[in-house]
């Protein structure tokens, strides 16, 4: 079993910046990536930004520029620095892991509950 915690949700004003942290532990072989995605009311939730742990990122096109996602590999810990936010980035943001269990098998999915951000001046 894998657990996800998030933290560094809160109220921040337009043109303002927020760090996000996921911490990812439990019954972890290896890891293969983890990324932030996004859920704004009644809208689906969409993909942020993935880090994987080859090394490479991606973004989504709205975020490109403005949003930067970062990992610690020794702490199993993926980071997501938000800069100039604005209000259409409100939303529940949720941390998502991809990875191996021992014995690695096939990958696994684990998904955290979520941390609210809300942009508002």
């Amino acid at each position: 079993q894998v657990q996800l915690v998030e933290s560094g949700g809160g109220l921040v004003q337009p043109g303002g910046s927020l760090r996000l942290s996921c911490a990812a532990s439990g019954s972890i072989f290896s890891i293969v990536a983890m990324g932030w995605y996004r859920q704004a009311p009644g809208k689906q939730r969409e993909l942020v930004a993935i880090y994987n742990w080859g090394g490479s990122t991606n973004y989504a096109d709205s975020v490109k520029g403005r949003f930067t996602i970062s990992n610690e590999y020794a702490k199993n810990t993926v980071y997501l620095q938000m800069n100039r936010v604005k209000p259409d980035h409100t939303a529940v943001y949720y941390c998502k892991t991809d990875f191996y269990s021992n014995p690695p098998v096939s990958p696994i999915t684990s998904w955290g509950r979520g941390t609210q951000v809300t942009v508002s001046s």
